[in-house]
């Protein structure tokens, strides 16, 4: 087991199909190029899983999209809050817009979610 401390906006990685289940029933936010959804949890670091369907292309264009939002989350890492689970489910749009223009989406979906939650 390994018993290195987390670094400060480290995220962690869900790799369980209940963590990706249990974070479906949270909340939700849309955007052109994914959906994310966000679950309280125990845990003080935040948790992020990343998704794509096949229904979105072939394994090529579904590893091109889950590799943008990789470099995305991680440019928003700050924005995850702790003890929270986020998944980030890719849509086809993520393949055609521009980087910035993801990353500025992922920033307000964070914060949309949260808000959400709270009213």
């Amino acid at each position: 087991m390994n018993t290195a401390t987390p670094r400060d906006g480290a995220l962690r990685r869900l790799k369980n199909r209940s963590e990706f289940l249990k974070a479906a029933r949270g909340q939700r936010v849309g955007r052109a190029a994914f959906s994310l959804q966000a679950n309280a949890r125990d845990l003080d670091q935040p948790g992020i899983g990343f998704t794509v369907t096949k229904q979105v292309g072939n394994s090529p264009q579904r590893n091109r999209i889950r590799r943008r939002l990789r470099a995305a989350a991680k440019a928003c890492a700050k924005g995850f809050e702790p003890q929270h689970d986020y998944v980030l489910v890719g849509r086809r749009e993520a393949l055609n817009i521009s980087y910035g223009q993801l990353v500025n989406d992922l920033a307000a979906a964070i914060s949309k979610v949260h808000l959400k939650k709270k009213s």
